[in-house]
């Protein structure tokens, strides 16, 4: 841990190694000495400025309501501070997993049937999240945790928004030319990058994408340095929209002037000759074909036009995840209302004093329930 980075927890709690560390908080290893059982304890600055705030409030609220499904990481607990004039910090207390799916498939030489039950879980993890209308929106890799039995967990929900309506997104605000988006440029769908009106739960779908694409060959699909690139990249795998129907996907006039204009035109590559031939898929998994329902999928899930693109509740059904789907056995949830997240629909107008509240009553609030 960084000499002047404290944390102050609980006496309960025996501080080990940092997990990782990034500009949104910094996660601790941690043993709970009551239990001896083994914990992540994320520490988040959030007062610095108010959408720090709003994102941990919001995370904090989407795990709680997550908290009983095995897909989506455990949040055991949330450290009461003392007072208000003493809450300077936040801390989450998590479930521990041992690793990251970034670091399984940078370490690992995996089979099909692991490529089957990772997607398999991380879709039966976002059955969950979609239901309660929520979209992610930050799904990569590294934020899907793995235990020694193989079993994914969702975390990192700092960056999860409702689903909401083409008219409350356009009065929110919420579009602007080629608009910088804060998540992971490599697993960003199209759409976003094109300022499209509407964020639907077919971004994450494209995100899980380019996760088994990464899986069938070891390195990740579009390592955009920039979004022109990224978008690049994209076009040059899928192709340039050819049709006046695929043009429809891009629904702002300046957007398609700009990929008329800026990108290459590029005709769609065979992706099943693409993939299997894909150096890095060759070196590490040699010439045996990737499974031809695997790549069905996937193509499925790249689908530029994200009204075409397949649904959660599609991709469970489909011919490669056949051994793994149980519907009896992939839960949902009630969906939240705008109402629940307030602050959303105003986070330009909002002061750093009263998310500080809001998030301080929201912990006490938890800690009543508890």
């Amino acid at each position: 841990m960084k000499e002047d980075l404290v944390f102050n927890i609980s006496s309960s709690f025996k501080l080990g190694p940092v997990l990782g560390s990034g500009a949104y908080g910094t996660v601790c290893m941690a043993l709970h000495k009551p239990t001896g059982i083994k914990v992540a304890i994320k520490r988040i600055d959030p007062f610095d400025k108010p959408l720090s705030c709003l994102r941990t409030l919001r995370e904090i609220q989407l795990l709680q309501k997550f908290r009983h499904h095995e897909n989506i990481v455990t949040m055991h607990d949330i450290q009461k501070p003392p007072n208000y004039d003493e809450f300077n910090e936040v801390y989450i207390i998590q479930e521990y997993v041992d690793t990251d799916l970034y670091h399984v498939i940078q370490k690992q030489v995996l089979g099909d049937e692991y490529f089957q039950y990772f997607v398999y879980q991380i879709l039966r993890g976002l059955k969950m999240i979609h239901s309660a209308n929520v979209i992610h929106r930050d799904l990569k890799p590294s934020n899907i945790l793995v235990d020694h039995e193989c079993t994914l967990r969702i975390c990192d929900f700092g960056l999860a928004r409702l689903a909401i309506s083409p008219q409350e997104q356009r009065k929110n605000n919420l579009i602007s030319i080629l608009t910088e988006y804060v998540a992971t440029r490599w697993y960003r769908a199209p759409e976003i990058m094109l300022s499209h009106s509407q964020y639907t739960f077919a971004i994450d779908v494209w995100s899980v994408g380019c996760i088994l694409a990464e899986m069938f060959t070891g390195v990740p699909l579009f390592p955009g340095r920039n979004h022109i690139q990224q978008l690049e990249l994209i076009f040059q795998l899928l192709g340039t929209p050819q049709t006046p129907d695929d043009w429809l996907a891009i629904e702002l006039k300046r957007a398609s002037d700009f990929v008329k204009m800026r990108m290459p035109e590029c005709k769609p590559v065979d992706l099943d000759v693409w993939f299997n031939s894909h150096p890095q898929k060759i070196k590490r998994y040699g010439y045996t074909p990737i499974n031809p329902e695997g790549l069905d999928l996937l193509k499925r899930m790249l689908t530029f036009d994200p009204r075409k693109r397949i649904t959660v509740d599609e991709a469970l059904c489909h011919p490669y995840l056949l051994l793994y789907h149980q519907p009896e056995d992939e839960p949902t949830t009630t969906p939240f209302d705008v109402s629940e997240f307030p602050y959303d629909s105003c986070k330009d107008d909002i002061s750093i004093s009263e998310m500080k509240l809001s998030l301080y009553l929201e912990i006490i609030s938890f800690h009543a329930r508890a």
